[in-house]
């Protein structure tokens, strides 16, 4: 596919107001980044609010395309493609990963292979913060770009409290 793929990583209990973060972020990683391929997991809140921002955004740019990511193999988990998605991703080798890893090691490799990654991570510890984390290590060698809406929102709250 022509174009630069971009990855979600965040918190289950992700607030409902991350979505307008969210649709501002797609937006720009669409119009000045050249992202044509998102790919979202679904396993939280987080999850389903992103998908729903490159759901919104595919209707004025109807060549993004929407993957859902799949850590475990369909033919072991069957699920159901979502409306709104283009199809699925299942990362190569998982088949060998023990399932209790599976999750963790399919975002790792997820993000090894785009070009961006949006996340929502705050909580220390977290396997969506170690993942930033990691992330933020490539991002240092200019192998992936990385924007963590917690920490925007976050000067976004503080300054409305100091106005």
């Amino acid at each position: 596919m022509d174009g630069k793929r971009c990855f979600f990583i965040g918190h289950r209990e992700a607030p409902r107001q991350v979505y307008e973060y969210l649709r501002e972020a797609v937006e720009t990683h669409i119009v000045e980044y050249g992202v044509r391929e998102f790919i979202v997991g679904h396993y939280g809140g987080f999850d389903r609010i992103a998908a729903e921002a490159v759901i919104d955004a595919k209707k004025t740019h109807p060549k993004v395309s929407l993957l859902l990511l799949l850590p475990y193999h369909p033919a072991e988990r069957p699920i159901k493609k979502p409306d709104g998605f283009d199809g699925t991703f299942h990362p190569e080798g998982m088949e060998s990963v023990p399932r209790s890893f599976a999750i963790v090691r399919a975002n790792k490799y997820t993000v090894n292979h785009v070009d961006y990654l949006i996340a929502y991570a705050w909580q220390p510890g977290s396997n969506a913060q170690n993942l930033v984390e990691y992330a933020r290590r490539r991002e240092r060698k200019g192998a992936i770009a990385v924007q963590n809406l917690a920490d925007d929102m976050e000067d976004v709250l503080q300054h409305r409290q100091l106005c």
